[in-house]
């Protein structure tokens, strides 16, 4: 990891109108994330981390404020830029792993580069290192009903990792699984983090998951309430094919 931060957060404020009431989500919020850091963000419900979330990844826009992602001022894009944007560098990963069932494993994790100005041989390239990484070449034909839940979120961590996006962003990656597939979601990005030196930031409400990151936000009512940094993530484990 190096100390460049990949994402800068500056006087960052969000707001919601709704009716006469103004709704002040987020305060404030100053956070720099270094590019290969594994981060995550915690709160009660309603604290404004799914938000910060969203407006790093360029999926919302601030009240005030900037927000940088290498050296692009995200914040000032108009949405038909941020879509393009999002596209390039940006990998989503969710909790219900938002996969098509009517489209194999392989189809699925190719979605994302059929924006891209791709021939079909640097897809199908693309496509299986993917699935190769996650460890589900074996499973290229299997539609999302034929796979557990920890392999339709490995399939969903594939896709987000086909463009090989600037970041990584998961909401509540591991809160569908059992313990030990969970263990297993965490260990990938791990992987992730290591080996190909990517920025993670993971929005959980398990203490458990938020151990494995490398450092932790917490927030509350909208402001920041602590940074901690945390110590190195447990070493990966195997998966189950």
């Amino acid at each position: 990891m190096t100390n460049k931060p990949i994402v800068q957060v500056r006087d960052l404020y969000k707001s919601f109108t709704r009716g006469a009431e103004k709704i002040e989500v987020l305060t404030d919020l100053n956070v720099d994330v270094a590019e290969g850091e594994f981060l995550a963000l915690m709160g009660p419900s309603g604290s404004g981390k799914t938000t910060l979330l969203n407006l790093i990844a360029g999926l919302d826009q601030p009240t005030s404020g900037k927000i940088l992602v290498g050296d692009q001022e995200i914040s000032a894009m108009t949405e038909s830029q941020l879509a393009r944007w999002r596209t390039r560098h940006v990998g989503f990963v969710f909790q219900f792993y938002h996969l098509l069932p009517v489209l194999t494993a392989y189809e699925n994790v190719e979605l994302p580069l059929l924006l891209m100005p791709l021939t079909a041989a640097e897809r199908k390239r693309q496509v299986l290192n993917a699935l190769e990484l996650v460890q589900l070449s074996n499973r290229l034909s299997h539609r999302p009903g034929m796979l557990s839940g920890g392999q339709q979120q490995r399939v969903g961590i594939a896709r987000a990792i086909v463009t090989d996006p600037t970041l990584i962003v998961a909401d509540e990656p591991t809160g569908d699984l059992d313990s030990k597939s969970a263990n297993e979601i965490l260990s990938l990005l791990d992987l992730l983090r290591e080996s190909l030196n990517k920025t993670i930031i993971m929005v959980t409400h398990d203490p458990h998951a938020a151990e494995r990151a490398q450092r932790l936000l917490h927030l509350e009512k909208g402001r920041l309430v602590m940074d901690s940094t945390q110590g190195e993530p447990r070493p990966t484990v195997a998966f189950p094919r």
